[in-house]
């Protein structure tokens, strides 16, 4: 039931960390969580936002533990929805680690993972009116960092 959900779960653990090692470590974990809880999931339609908002926490908790705090969007996991050239790919990625870490969070679920924006607001736990919200603005807060190379 979970297995399906590793690797979306992976790619938004690896988001979130930067680090392969970490974010499979987390995953790891939030499988374990996940399994022990999923007698407490009421509607199993909900399963994908609930165990990538279970991922999300324990990506927060490792997070904490650290000393220092980086995010980077690597090769090594590409996104569902591929950048049209390696430059284009370079300046996503720099734009976005200049986002904070929830605005990268609801981008990478919305462009990355091709989330529905109803799931994405289960996972963040608002409504879907602020789950476009949040969409919108984190997307209004990029557009200048990719355009400022332009310039």
């Amino acid at each position: 039931m979970i297995g399906p959900l590793v690797e979306p779960g992976l790619r938004l653990a690896f988001s979130m960390l930067g680090d392969r090692g970490e974010a499979e470590d987390a995953t790891q974990e939030a499988i374990t969580r996940a399994w022990k809880r999923l007698p407490q999931l009421r509607d199993r339609t909900h399963l994908r936002p609930w165990f990538l908002a279970i991922v999300a926490n324990q990506c927060r908790n490792v997070r904490r533990t650290r000393w220092f705090s980086t995010v980077r969007l690597a090769d090594i996991f590409r996104p569902v929805r591929a950048a049209a050239t390696h430059v284009e790919r370079v300046d996503v990625a720099r734009a976005m680690a200049h986002l904070p870490m929830g605005d990268r969070q609801v981008l990478f679920m919305r462009f990355y993972l091709d989330l529905p924006i109803e799931e994405i607001a289960i996972a963040m736990g608002t409504s879907t009116a602020a789950a476009k919200g949040r969409i919108y603005r984190a997307c209004h807060k990029l557009r200048p960092e990719l355009q400022e190379d332009d310039l």
